[in-house]
């Protein structure tokens, strides 16, 4: 038999700290000082501590959260695994149309489809319901409050969903009028819906 693989063991944990020098400043401190005082608390806390510290470089006005950045810039698995996930993503989304029930928003032939709040909440209303028929009485009942002065009537619903359909443009379809009744969502072989995974940051305590 093979012999068992030895038990791993914790040897150290890494903090990142998302933190440019403008926002240090602005709360009176620096990365230097930063770092000075929280390796003055180590030592203090566990003296036989070893540490090591790596400032992330990055671009001026990079976007994303700084402890994002810092993540990637310092090639943290996690984070780095998330950036190849989402490139894989923007490939794939470059085929077709994806319906982004996390993040919101829908991406057709790898461009945002610009959706407004309500055009997408309209969307997503039926994406969740695929295949089952939704009477316009019921979207406009689920989507506007009743005392909301620009709910629409039962009638002009419609005048909403042409509009989605001009943003979804060659893949319109996938809302399909079901005469008399209402809409549905229909589902081809080029759209692709993503849920989520609900899983939390790692950095979300």
């Amino acid at each position: 038999a093979p012999a068992a693989k030895p038990a791993a063991t914790p040897r150290g944990f890494a903090l990142y700290v998302g933190l440019d020098e403008l926002k240090a400043a602005a709360d009176g401190v620096s990365l230097p000082v930063l770092v000075d005082a929280l390796r003055r608390t180590l030592a203090e806390l566990a003296p036989s501590a070893e540490t090591y510290a790596a400032v992330a470089l990055a671009p001026q006005h990079a976007g994303g959260r700084d402890v994002d950045v810092v993540r990637l810039a310092l090639h943290e698995p996690g984070a780095v695994a998330r950036t190849k996930t989402e490139s894989d993503e923007q490939a794939e989304a470059a085929r077709g149309v994806v319906v982004d029930i996390s993040r919101k928003r829908v991406v057709i032939d790898g461009e945002s489809a610009g959706l407004t709040f309500k055009e997408f909440e309209l969307l997503q209303y039926l994406v969740l319901r695929e295949g089952r028929t939704i009477e316009r009485g019921e979207l406009v009942s689920s989507l506007w409050d009743a005392n909301d002065a620009d709910a629409p009537g039962e009638r002009t619903i419609d005048v909403h969903v042409r509009r989605l359909r001009s943003k979804l443009g060659a893949f319109q379809d996938i809302v399909r009028t079901v005469r008399g009744v209402g809409y549905r969502f229909d589902r081809h072989a080029d759209v692709s819906v993503r849920y989520g995974s609900g899983a939390p940051s790692p950095d979300r305590f």
